[in-house]
């Protein structure tokens, strides 16, 4: 039995206010349409849902249990409604994405700042990942975006979008000051200990085939975990280190690192957005991917 949604819309509203009337002004129609629709719902349902009285519309047993059942069901629309609203005004909603240590603190944290000012009502879930973790997890559908480091190494149905050009140079302590006078060949460098990223980061990819080009070997005496870890460590003479100018700029400025000067030229490295094309973009997400886009060294419009 196939009984129009609309009658059980206006049944909720009749049985809710136990009046015709004023159902009707709610849903900004006239009291005989109001009337007709009810008529025709007891006769497909084969029973009479309201009766009259001096004291107004009241349900009887049979349409009690129905109101019971179209509350719940009317109320979930409404709400559902209403979530839909606040996501398109973005007075709410949610993120997911994952990002690199050097893209965080590089591009997405001053991005996500101004998003976050904006829209406040917007949760937003960051997991860190390496390069190579937060591809696996676009894949798997836990992150809605990732904002990474080059070398991505993707493939259909993702998409890689760059958003910045940065630039990594050779940093060290007080220990090995020494080496800021004369610039040092990578095969010179690997007579020295290294603070690096793991084996299995993209950034040790990355300076592995350039060391190889070299003629050197890349063998760290440290590995960090995360890049921020980098800096520190290079602080307190554990080694030299390679970090994204941004991140030793102030460090270099205060006296507490120093560049090192290199003869190979180390190729530049990009900060990307990358994306399952399969999957749409929530509302919110589609919002801070086009504030990221917008600040981005590439026009992507």
């Amino acid at each position: 039995m196939a009984v129009p949604y609309d009658y059980y819309r206006i049944f909720y509203y009749v049985a809710k206010y136990h009046s015709f009337t004023r159902a009707a002004k709610i849903l900004m129609n006239s009291q005989p349409n109001i009337t007709r629709a009810m008529n025709n719902l007891e006769s497909a349902l084969g029973c009479q849902l309201f009766f009259r009285s001096h004291r107004g519309t009241a349900l009887t047993p049979e349409g009690k249990k129905l109101y019971a059942h179209v509350q719940i069901a009317q109320e979930h629309l409404q709400a559902g409604e209403a979530e839909i609203m606040n996501d398109n005004t973005l007075q709410s909603g949610h993120i997911s994405i994952g990002a690199t240590e050097i893209a965080l603190h590089n591009y997405l944290l001053p991005i996500l700042s101004d998003f976050r000012i904006a829209y406040p009502g917007v949760h937003i879930q960051i997991t860190n990942h390496s390069t190579a973790e937060a591809i696996k997890a676009i894949r798997s559908g836990l992150v809605e975006f990732a904002v990474v480091t080059s070398p991505a190494d993707i493939s259909t149905p993702l998409k890689e979008y760059p958003l910045k050009t940065f630039q990594e140079i050779l940093v060290t302590g007080s220990h090995y000051h020494s080496l800021i006078d004369h610039p040092l060949s990578l095969k010179e460098l690997s007579d020295y200990p290294l603070v690096f990223l793991g084996h299995n980061t993209k950034s040790f990819e990355f300076f592995d085939k350039i060391f190889q080009k070299a003629g050197a070997i890349l063998e760290p005496a440290i590995e960090a975990a995360t890049a921020d870890q980098i800096l520190p460590m290079v602080r307190y003479n554990l080694g030299l280190g390679f970090l994204p100018k941004s991140f030793a700029a102030d460090a270099i400025k205060e006296g507490i690192i120093f560049p090192v000067p290199l003869k190979e030229e180390i190729p530049p490295r990009q900060i990307c957005l990358v994306q399952d094309q399969s999957r749409p973009l929530g509302i919110a997400a589609r919002q801070l991917k086009k504030m990221l886009f917008e600040q981005s060294d590439t026009n992507h419009s």
